[in-house]
């Protein structure tokens, strides 16, 4: 086969993906048994540093976002609105932005404030040690700081899906 054919077949290949992955919208991925949860301390928007260590206790929601993401931005006010109706229940959403400079990060928040808190993995190291790649994506941390799963790609986290996920780690 010709370099174009390798080429065109490739891009064919990524677009049956892509519509695989829109498609099934969200995927649920296990977390290794006896793999440990990376340590997190990362700097916040407008408050002190944030420490994953310091959430002990509570069940804990690390969603990986940047500006750019469309499916980013739209799930966005549903994990706001799960993390308030689940606080009193232990529940903690932390929104993670990916690789973007802080004035970034301050605009995308004037034109969409949120209640969560907003940390900065400026040069994605975060993101690597718990494999992320794609965005959106959810790291799902039990009460005893276990990562349990993480869920790629947008979800519904407004529907019975989202408060099935959660229930576990509360």
């Amino acid at each position: 086969m010709n370099r174009r054919h390798c080429i065109g077949a490739l891009l064919g290949m990524g677009a049956l993906v892509s519509s695989d992955l829109v498609a099934a919208q969200s995927v649920r991925k296990a977390w290794p048994a006896r793999k440990p949860t990376p340590p997190l301390e990362l700097p916040a928007v407008d408050t002190a540093p944030w420490r994953l260590a310091g959430e002990r206790g509570h069940a804990v929601l690390l969603n990986f976002w940047a500006s750019w993401c469309e499916p980013c931005r739209a799930e966005m006010p549903a994990l706001e609105r799960l993390a308030l109706s689940q606080r009193e229940a232990g529940l903690r959403v932390v929104a993670v932005n990916y690789r973007e400079g802080e004035p970034a990060v301050k605009r995308f928040l004037a034109k969409m404030p949120l209640q969560l808190p907003v940390v900065r993995d400026a040069d994605g190291a975060a993101a690597r040690a718990f494999g992320i790649n794609i965005f959106p994506s959810t790291v799902a941390i039990d009460r005893q700081g276990r990562v349990r799963f993480i869920i790629v790609g947008e979800f519904d986290w407004d529907g019975g899906a989202g408060m099935e996920a959660i229930r576990p780690l509360l």
